[in-house]
């Protein structure tokens, strides 16, 4: 993918990835812009995708996460507005309110006057990260595990079959987003809006990747998503010694 100035220069032809990071502190623009079965837009000009019109907010916000997810928004390296604004074919506001979101969710933060830098995360964030969900999570799923029907965990079964098809695939952006559908599924059985709320923004902080941290390999997302199935099979057996230990694991391991 091009690189742009803070300035918003215009973009060269698009690239399938972003590129690694260069000598000194750049200014990146650009990054993949989501793919729709439905739209209704004309064919995009050469270097440029265009958006669906209808929130576009939403659906640059969405390709943003992507990028994180999928490592291809570098931390400690700036991205301007305006030139990815100029990739999506859409003004610099969404694009701003989306990062703004971001920012708020703890992903980038502001620097005035150039854009918006993806935050430097460490192992000791990811293992906080992993302490806290396990102080949400586990309590409520071992009372699921004691109250909710065999029959309604087994409905969960094709959720854990697509992220592990996503894994096999060593798509990580699609696992990542499978893997909080298979989570939010397990604990909107609880019936509280606010704890699913809660356990998906911690669920989408542990997904970006580290700072210099080694590449995700598809057989470790491979392993994850065992355990889906694996905890499943535990929650239908009522083994709730199992369903805590997988529980714990999960956090800790997640890719």
């Amino acid at each position: 993918m091009e690189q742009a100035t803070a300035r918003g220069a215009a973009p060269r032809a698009p690239a399938p990835r972003l590129p690694g990071r260069a000598r000194g502190e750049h200014t990146h623009g650009e990054v993949p812009a989501p793919a729709s079965a439905h739209t209704t837009e004309p064919a995009a000009p050469p270097g440029r995708r265009l958006v669906q019109r209808h929130s576009v907010r939403g659906q640059v916000l969405t390709a943003l996460r992507t990028a994180l997810v999928a490592g291809e928004l570098a931390p400690g390296e700036v991205y301007s507005a305006p030139a990815l604004a100029a990739r999506f074919g859409v003004s610099a506001t969404p694009v701003r309110e989306a990062m703004q979101q971001l920012a708020v969710e703890g992903a980038v933060e502001v620097v005035l006057n150039r854009g918006f830098r993806v935050v430097e995360r460490t192992p000791r964030e990811l293992a906080e990260l992993a302490e806290v969900r396990a102080l949400i999570e586990v309590p409520v799923m071992l009372r699921l595990a004691r109250t909710v029907p065999a029959a309604r965990w087994a409905e969960l079964r094709p959720l854990a079959e697509e992220t592990a098809a996503a894994a096999a695939r060593g798509d990580r952006a699609h696992y990542s987003e499978r893997d909080r559908a298979f989570h939010r599924a397990l604990l909107g059985l609880a019936g509280n809006e606010q704890l699913v709320a809660v356990a998906e923004d911690l669920h989408r902080r542990s997904q970006w990747p580290l700072t210099n941290g080694p590449a995700t390999r598809r057989a470790d997302l491979v392993a994850d998503a065992a355990e889906h199935g694996a905890l499943l099979d535990a929650l239908i057996a009522q083994d709730l010694a199992v369903v805590e230990s997988l529980v714990r694991e999960h956090f800790t391991g997640a890719p």
